[in-house]
């Protein structure tokens, strides 16, 4: 029985996730997939009963955004569940690799992979970063700790992420990632970068999309903090999003009602972890004080 499925999640982008399972099924034995359709109209489900008629596909009949994804980790049938966009892909052999590292690794809930962009497979940032290895690497993981991930390039044990909750509806997409890393962590998993785990993203250039999403970013990101981080964060991150991104001010207040509904900060000692990762982000100038144990 396979060890990991895969899940997709598309969205009216016929093409690219054809690519995408071209690419997958590449591999000698490859993994289940189930595609979590967020509505699309384009001819995807003809495309995949046509070509792929072994891929799951799964209707939702409506845009869920990040949260199509836990319907498809829930209808998967393998303890392990690797998600995928329609422009993004697994390396040949990784997700076996990942298989192993969870395998050897009861703690660990979350992989996080080394993830090469576009035609020219530059380093992602993102993975840049966590390679840095800021908070240490646990002597149970198999790599660095990470309190953040790609949401295209992770790994997850399936009853770990479900049982936090999977993606928010409140955030639903950009930076989706944020609550679920910091609630496996608050639950005391484990999530490591493994380099040796790879993954490909090709996003399509689109210019005039790039300020939306910086809005979404900034707002999600106070939503994120209204659930789960001090006060004082959360203010702070309104007042970003007040200052530098007056447009979003009006969604963001909208939410708030939904995200103060889920509000439950984290434990003091991931708190900890989320100071370390800013000072380091910021140079490591910063002096911070490990809380007490019981804090």
């Amino acid at each position: 029985m396979p060890a990991v499925s895969v899940v997709i999640a598309t969205r009216n982008r016929c093409a690219g996730l054809e690519r995408t399972l071209r690419a997958l099924h590449r591999e000698a034995d490859p993994p289940p997939v189930i595609v979590a359709d967020n509505g699309s109209s384009d001819g995807t489900a003809g495309m995949l009963a046509t070509a792929y008629p072994h891929v799951r596909h799964l209707p939702l009949g409506r845009n869920l955004g990040a949260v199509a994804r836990n319907h498809g980790a829930a209808a998967a049938g393998t303890a392990y569940v690797a998600f995928a966009d329609d422009d993004s892909w697994w390396a040949p052999g990784a997700l076996a690799r990942a298989a192993r590292h969870l395998d050897a690794a009861p703690r660990l809930a979350l992989v996080a992979a080394r993830t090469l962009v576009g035609p020219r497979e530059r380093l992602d940032p993102m993975s840049a970063s966590m390679a840095r290895d800021p908070l240490g690497t646990a002597p149970d993981l198999p790599g660095p700790s990470v309190l953040g991930f790609l949401a295209c390039a992770a790994v997850v044990r399936r009853d770990a992420f479900l049982a936090c909750g999977g993606f928010d509806p409140v955030v639903f997409f950009m930076g989706e990632e944020a609550r679920v890393a910091l609630d496996l962590r608050a639950a005391g998993h484990g999530l490591a970068y493994c380099d040796d785990v790879v993954a490909h993203h090709h996003p399509q250039p689109n210019p005039a999309a790039e300020a939306a999403k910086r809005l979404l970013a900034l707002r999600n990101r106070a939503l994120t903090a209204w659930m789960r981080r001090p006060v004082r964060v959360a203010v702070e991150a309104t007042r970003d999003v007040l200052a530098t991104a007056r447009p979003a001010a009006w969604p963001l207040l909208g939410r708030l009602p939904r995200a103060l509904a889920r509000r439950r900060c984290v434990p003091a000692e991931v708190e900890f972890e989320l100071a370390l990762l800013a000072a380091a982000e910021h140079g490591g100038r910063a002096i911070i004080e490990r809380p007490a144990r019981g804090d």
